[in-house]
């Protein structure tokens, strides 16, 4: 089975039963793989991080060391030679990660943890939402996808995926996991790839790692206010549904700054963040990218690269 997703256009957004009044005061359990391997390292490359379908890691290789994933290309190493690498839901059990600076060429053979993937259910959406046949409609979300395509298409120089990302709301409950194939309104859809964090209107969103702002649009058909940050090396997380928006297109913001609030706009039950995650056309878990990146670095921080 090729592992490489093909470019979607278009988010198909997240649903979560109505929020309680008053914030939880349980905060969202990051999922871990039951199986964390170590880090790979070999002569020119070094890679650590969540290795699991729907996971992410770092590398380490020579400074500008061409980047290949399964044979395909995939970016460069930074001028510290870092890369930032991930695995998509269907990623299989070995991928082989390589980086090619001049006539040298090191590869690293990653063995990825499978997941287990439940089926959600989700009845009570508008119908439009789910199904759309009204022309208007349909054409209304072509002209969305274009405006998506264009800020998935960002490959802002930033390293924000160095910081170790936080988590973007405080508190609250999970109302959606990651990967779980989607019934809506009784009709079969495409795997949720967000984390969904049932928490009231207006809570704060914060930008889990630096970035550049390359969407910022309020009401979107499926994602009602939608905003998207590049990270650095296509690596781009989006959050969904937001009552307020406080960036732009080009804003330029840090770990923890507030990015706006929680809503329940566009296809959606009741009030909750839904984080996603994408990098270079792959899917990713952001609740895994949490502890993954952080755990990453550490690993990686100091060892020497030949």
């Amino acid at each position: 089975m090729k592992w490489l997703a093909g470019a979607v256009l278009f988010l198909t957004a997240c649903a979560a039963a109505e929020a309680p009044a008053q914030p939880e005061t349980i905060t969202p359990v990051l999922e871990t793989p039951a199986t964390q391997p170590s880090g790979v390292q070999a002569s020119g490359l070094s890679c650590a991080g969540a290795l699991t379908q729907g996971g992410i890691a770092l590398c380490r290789a020579t400074p500008g060391a061409e980047i290949l994933i399964a044979g395909e290309a995939a970016g460069r190493a930074d001028e510290q030679g870092w890369a930032v690498i991930g695995f998509n839901r269907e990623a299989p059990e070995s991928i082989r990660v390589e980086a090619r600076a001049g006539d040298q060429i090191a590869h690293a053979d990653l063995t990825i943890a499978p997941r287990q993937f439940d089926v959600q259910r989700v009845d009570g959406l508008p119908q439009q939402t789910v199904t759309p046949s009204d022309p208007a409609v349909r054409a209304r979300i072509r002209s969305e996808a274009a405006l998506k395509a264009q800020g998935f298409a960002s490959m802002a120089p930033m390293t924000g995926f160095l910081d170790g990302f936080i988590l973007p709301v405080e508190g609250g409950r999970v109302s959606g996991a990651w990967g779980n194939q989607r019934i809506l309104n009784g009709t079969p859809s495409t795997p949720h790839f967000g984390y969904d964090i049932a928490v009231p209107t207006g809570t704060p969103i914060r930008a889990p790692a630096a970035g550049v702002v390359t969407l910022a649009n309020p009401d979107m058909h499926y994602e009602g206010g939608l905003v998207f940050i590049d990270h650095g090396q296509g690596l781009i997380t989006m959050y969904l549904h937001m009552s307020r928006l406080d960036v732009r297109v080009g804003d330029v913001v840090r770990q923890g700054q507030t990015i706006g609030a929680v809503g329940a706009s566009g296809r959606a039950t009741g009030p909750h963040l839904c984080w996603r995650m994408r990098w270079r056309e792959r899917q990713l878990d952001p609740s895994i990218a949490v502890a993954g990146l952080a755990t990453a670095r550490a690993e990686l921080v100091d060892r020497q690269i030949n």
